[in-house]
């Protein structure tokens, strides 16, 4: 950066903040740094007490803040994203709808990792509302060097964009609650109106719903109809714990459906099961679901009902994290 005259100044980029301070009144930046400078402006520089300021000194080895932002901005902006004018520097990104927002975590560890480089993101795979802000991105000097962000687009170049926010899809859901003493009728459902309420958050409705007793032939019977009534999320409740009559796993099972997971390392929660039957999820829901307000379910429901399609490995590593 170079200092020169206020008079000298139009066209040239302010390097730091002005203040204008009247008392009582505000204290705040009058001219903030990034901000190029027009004829306009000198009378009131010169009110402020500016006969010489700090601009931006043009250097063809290095970008302005402002530029820089807008780079990262094209790396990281995806579908469903909305992104601020660049202001001081930073840029923002917004969600446009409800969804799961996404960024590929391991990219951004390596852009990050790029000095005076910062990109900050809300948590991975979580539900957002529509304009929540999901992201902000700068980097930390005024001007900083070329080649910095020629190794950020090198390292992101094959996963452009990093960040999306994957929308909710509509789903025909399947119901099966099972225990005998619900199906013999000794006590009232209130499962069915917990599962109701939550799906109800994502745009659903159970469509079909079935009751069953202890029985994996029956539950298995009861899965069954709802796959040939053309259901695409099926959801147990009951029978999930390692009791020898809680039978809703093997019930599953039998359908010939593809288990991911029965057992996930996170409380509550831990009895939770997810198999596919082609590309239908089939998820079984412990007790815990309908008492306790934040389980696996919660954590995963939102991710199933936007496309996803969850893995092994991505249960495993919700273990960090997993103690909701």
């Amino acid at each position: 950066m170079k200092e020169i005259k206020v008079q000298d100044a139009v066209g040239q980029i302010l390097c730091h903040d002005i203040t204008q301070i009247v008392r009582g009144v505000v204290k705040d930046a009058k001219f903030r740094k990034g901000h190029v400078i027009t004829s306009e402006d000198i009378p009131e520089l010169l009110r402020l007490g500016k006969e010489n300021i700090f601009v931006w000194e043009n250097d063809e080895t290095k970008l302005h803040e402002n530029d820089a932002a807008e780079i990262l901005r094209g790396i990281c902006q995806g579908e469903n994203l909305s992104a601020s004018d660049v202001k001081e520097g930073k840029i923002e990104l917004k969600a446009e709808i409800d969804g799961v927002f996404h960024v590929n975590a391991e990219k951004l560890n390596e852009i990050n990792a790029v000095d005076e480089i910062c990109i900050a993101t809300v948590q991975n795979d979580i539900p957002v509302r529509k304009n929540k802000n999901v992201a902000g991105m700068r980097v930390i000097p005024l001007a900083i060097d070329k080649k910095k962000l020629e190794i950020v687009q090198k390292i992101a170049e094959n996963s452009v964009p990093l960040m999306k926010i994957a929308p909710y899809k509509k789903f025909k859901v399947g119901l099966v609650v099972t225990g005998s003493e619900i199906f013999h009728e000794r006590i009232k459902d209130d499962f069915t109106p917990v599962i109701e309420a939550k799906i109800k958050n994502f745009g659903l409705k159970v469509d079909e719903r079935r009751i069953s007793d202890d029985s994996k032939e029956i539950t298995h019977e009861k899965i069954q109809e709802l796959l040939d009534l053309g259901c695409e999320i099926i959801l147990c409740t009951g029978g999930m714990s390692v009791d020898p009559d809680d039978r809703t796993p093997a019930a599953i099972k039998l359908t010939g459906a593809d288990v991911v997971t029965y057992g996930v390392p996170i409380l509550p929660g831990a009895m939770f099961m997810l198999a596919y039957k082609g590309d239908v999820p089939i998820m079984g829901l412990p007790g815990c679901v309908m008492f306790c307000s934040k389980t696996v379910f919660d954590m995963i429901l939102p991710r199933i009902i936007a496309g996803e399609r969850l893995t092994r490995e991505i249960f495993i590593k919700m273990g960090v994290g997993g103690l909701l």
